[in-house]
C-alpha cells in the first residue's frame, strides 16, 4: 500500500484564485477593507490586555483613488506587520491571521469582532489588480517592509521606510478593470458593502461651511473648510441595546437602510442572542396589504458588520423574507468566498430563533395595545396568513394574536370568534359556522342577506384564505369555514327555516324543468321556500369545489387539479312572484326570455357577467324598456 501527501501546484492554484473564488470582482474592496478593520480591530484588543503598549487614537481606514496612475491605495493605522509576518501571513496561501488571532486570544478576544476566516480575501486583489504592493510598520520595534507582486507566484520583499503604524496596500489596476477607478464606482461598492463597518472609512473629503459668528457684518460671507468624507456609520442601531433606542431611533435606521422609501415601517423587532448562536438584527414590518407579488431580497445579511448578501433563504424563515431590516451573526456558515450560505444545521436553528422571536414580539403587540395592532392587520396579515400556512412553529403561536375580522371591521381572534358563533351560527350537525365574503363588493348582496338573519360575516381576502381555513379547519374538527355565496349557507339552522313554499310539490317539478331548458349545464337547479321579499334567483357555488380550484390557482398546481371546470347552483325562490310567472306563462318564448333575463341579474350580482353575454344581456334590457 502506497501513502504521501497530495501535491498542490502553486502556479495551477494561484489563476484558480485569481479567477474563480469570487463570483464578482466588485468583492475585492470588500475584502481588503475588512482586512484593515481586522488589523486595527486586533490592535484595538492587543492594546486593551496590555499586550500592545502603544497609544490606539481614532484609526480610521482610508480608500485613495490614483486616476493618472491608475492606482487603488487602502490603508489602516491598525497592528501592521513585521517582514516575518508578511512571510507567514501572505506568502502561505490560505492561511488565515484571524483565525490564528483568535485561536491564541480564544477567551478575550471572542467578541472582538475580527472578521476573516479563511486567509483567501487578500488574494481578491488580483482580480482587478496586474500588480499589487504591501508597504507595512508593525506597531512592534521593527523595520518595516515593502512586498510585490505581479500576481504570478514570484514575489519580492524588501525593507520599507514607512514610520506610521498600519499598512497600505497599493493595487496597479488591470486594463480590463479600470471602471474600478471611477469615484463614483469605489464610492458605491463601499456603500453596499462596508456602510456599516465597525473602523471610520475614508474615501475624499467634503466641503463643510462654518457657521456665521454672531458679531459678523452683513456682507459676512461664510467661511467653508475641507474635511474628511467619512462613508460608513460605525455604529448601527443593531450593534447596541434596545433600551439605548427610541422609536425614533430606530425610525432614523430604517430611512437609513432604506433611503427611498418614504413610508415608515408599522412596527420593528429587535433580534439579540448570544446563546446558543450569536445573532443580532432589526426586522421591520412594512405597510404590505395582500399582495403576494412583494419584492423579497429586502433585509440585508451581516457578518461582523460585514455585508454579505440580500438572499437570506435558509436563514430567515420564508414567510418572513418579505420585511426588511438587517440580521448579524458571525456564526452563519458561509461559502469560500463569503458571498453565501452553506448547508449547516445551525441555520435551522437560527431561523427557528428568528420565528419564535417574531411570534412572541406579535403577541406582545397584540397585548399592549390591541386598537393599534388592529388598526395595522390589513398591512401585515399576508405575512402572518402565509407564516402559519408555512411555519408549524408560528402557527402554533399565531392564534394568540391572529385576528379575524368581519364586513363591519370588528376584530375576533378565533377562539373570540367561537364564543360569539356558539349561540347562532351552527349546522344541523352542531358545528360552528363561519360565514365568510371573499369580496365585500362583489358578495354585497350576499352579505347583507346573511346579515339580515343576524348572522356574523367575516371578511378574509387575502389570496392565500382557502389554504390557510384548510388548515384551520382540519385542527378545529367542530368549525367549518363557508364562503357567504356557498351554497354550504343552506345547512345553517336559518331564522326562516319553517317559510313554507307557495308551490305544490307538482308545480315545482314543472318549474324545475322548465328552468333547466334553458339554463347552461354548469348550473344546478335548486328550489327553497323563502321570504317573498328575497332575491328571485341567487347564484351560489359548491364550497367543495370553488376551494379546491381557488387553491389550486394559488398553490402553482401543488393540488394536481389543474384547471377545475366551473360549477355553480341557481338556487329560486319557489315564494316569488317571478317563479309563479315562469310557471304559469304558456307562450315558451316569453319564458325563455324571463329565465335568460333573470338569471343573468342574479350573474350581474355575482360578477360572473361577462364579454358576449354582458353585451347581450344590455341589448336585451334595453328592449325590455322600450
Amino acid at each position: 500500500m502506497a501513502t504521501g501527501k497530495i501535491n498542490v501546484s502553486v502556479e495551477n492554484i494561484f489563476p484558480l484564485i485569481k479567477k474563480f473564488l469570487y463570483s464578482d470582482h466588485e468583492i475585492f474592496l470588500r475584502e481588503l477593507v475588512s482586512n484593515g478593520t481586522d488589523a486595527t480591530l486586533k490592535l484595538k484588543h492587543l492594546i486593551s490586555i496590555g499586550e500592545a503598549k502603544v497609544e490606539y487614537g481614532n484609526p480610521i481606514i482610508e480608500v485613495k483613488v490614483d486616476k493618472e496612475g491608475k492606482k487603488i491605495h487602502i490603508i489602516d493605522q491598525g497592528l501592521g506587520m513585521t517582514a516575518d509576518e508578511v512571510e507567514k501571513y501572505i506568502n502561505q496561501v490560505a492561511f488565515s491571521g484571524a483565525e490564528e488571532f483568535l485561536d491564541k486570544y480564544k477567551d478575550s478576544a471572542k467578541d472582538s469582532g475580527i472578521i476573516g476566516h479563511f486567509g483567501l480575501g487578500f488574494y481578491s486583489a488580483f482580480m482587478v489588480a496586474e500588480k499589487v504592493e504591501i508597504i507595512t510598520k508593525s506597531y512592534k520595534d521593527e523595520p518595516a517592509a515593502h512586498w510585490t507582486c505581479d500576481g504570478s507566484p514570484e514575489f519580492t520583499l524588501v525593507p520599507a521606510d514607512k514610520t506610521s503604524r498600519g499598512t497600505e496596500i497599493i493595487l496597479h489596476i488591470a486594463e480590463d478593470s479600470l471602471e474600478f477607478l471611477d469615484d463614483s464606482k469605489i464610492s458605491g461598492l463601499l456603500n453596499k458593502y462596508n456602510k456599516f463597518m465597525p473602523i471610520p472609512i475614508k474615501f475624499g473629503t467634503r466641503t463643510e461651511t462654518l457657521p456665521k459668528p454672531e458679531d459678523a457684518p452683513e456682507d459676512y460671507i461664510n467661511e467653508t473648510v475641507e474635511t474628511d468624507n467619512i462613508i460608513n456609520n460605525p455604529n448601527p442601531a443593531w450593534t447596541k441595546q434596545p433600551s439605548e433606542l427610541s422609536d425614533e431611533d430606530y425610525k432614523n435606521f430604517y430611512r437609513e437602510l432604506y433611503p427611498m422609501q418614504f413610508e415608515d415601517p408599522l412596527f420593528h423587532i429587535h433580534l439579540n442572542v448570544d446563546y446558543p448562536f450569536n445573532l443580532t438584527g432589526i426586522l421591520y414590518f412594512p405597510k404590505l396589504g395582500s399582495d403576494m407579488q412583494i419584492q423579497k431580497d429586502k433585509i440585508q445579511l451581516y457578518q461582523n458588520q460585514v455585508y454579505v448578501t440580500d438572499n437570506v433563504e435558509g436563514i430567515v424563515p420564508e414567510f418572513l423574507t418579505m420585511l426588511k431590516g438587517v440580521i448579524d451573526s458571525p456564526d452563519i456558515p458561509l461559502n469560500v468566498s463569503r458571498s453565501g450560505l452553506q448547508a449547516d444545521g445551525a441555520v435551522k436553528k437560527i431561523s427557528n430563533y428568528i420565528t419564535r422571536k417574531v411570534a412572541d414580539k406579535l403577541k406582545a403587540l397584540f397585548n399592549e395595545n390591541r386598537a393599534d395592532f388592529e388598526e395595522k392587520w390589513n398591512d401585515i396579515k399576508i405575512v402572518l396568513e402565509y407564516g402559519m400556512l408555512s411555519e408549524d412553529k408560528f402557527y402554533e403561536k399565531a392564534g394568540a394574536f391572529v385576528l379575524y375580522p368581519t364586513v363591519d371591521n370588528t376584530y375576533f381572534t378565533l377562539e373570540e370568534l367561537k364564543e360569539k358563533l356558539k349561540e347562532n351560527q351552527t349546522d344541523k350537525d352542531g358545528k360552528l359556522v363561519v360565514l365568510y365574503a371573499g369580496n365585500k363588493d362583489a358578495q354585497h348582496s350576499y352579505i347583507e342577506a346573511a346579515k339580515d338573519k343576524g348572522y356574523e360575516v367575516l371578511l378574509l381576502d387575502s389570496p392565500i384564505i382557502s389554504h390557510l381555513i384548510q388548515k384551520i379547519e382540519n385542527d378545529n374538527a367542530g368549525v367549518t369555514f363557508v364562503r357567504v355565496d356557498s351554497d354550504h349557507i343552506d345547512n345553517l339552522i336559518k331564522k326562516d327555516e319553517n317559510t313554507i313554499s307557495k308551490l305544490s310539490e307538482e308545480e315545482k317539478a314543472t318549474l324545475k324543468t322548465s328552468l333547466e331548458a334553458y339554463i347552461p349545464k354548469a348550473y344546478s337547479v335548486q328550489l327553497e321556500a323563502m321570504d317573498s321579499q328575497a332575491a328571485p334567483f341567487i347564484i351560489t357555488q359548491p364550497e367543495f369545489m370553488r376551494r379546491m380550484k381557488e387553491m389550486s390557482q394559488t398553490g402553482g398546481g401543488m393540488f394536481g387539479m389543474g384547471n377545475m371546470p366551473e360549477m355553480y347552483n341557481l338556487v329560486v325562490n319557489t315564494n316569488s312572484d317571478l317563479a309563479s310567472n315562469i310557471l304559469n306563462t304558456e307562450d315558451k318564448t316569453h319564458q325563455e326570455h324571463l329565465v335568460k333575463q333573470a338569471l343573468d341579474l342574479a350573474k350581474l350580482s355575482q360578477n360572473l357577467l361577462k364579454g358576449e353575454a354582458l353585451t347581450a344581456f344590455v341589448k336585451r334590457s334595453f328592449e325590455m324598456i322600450k
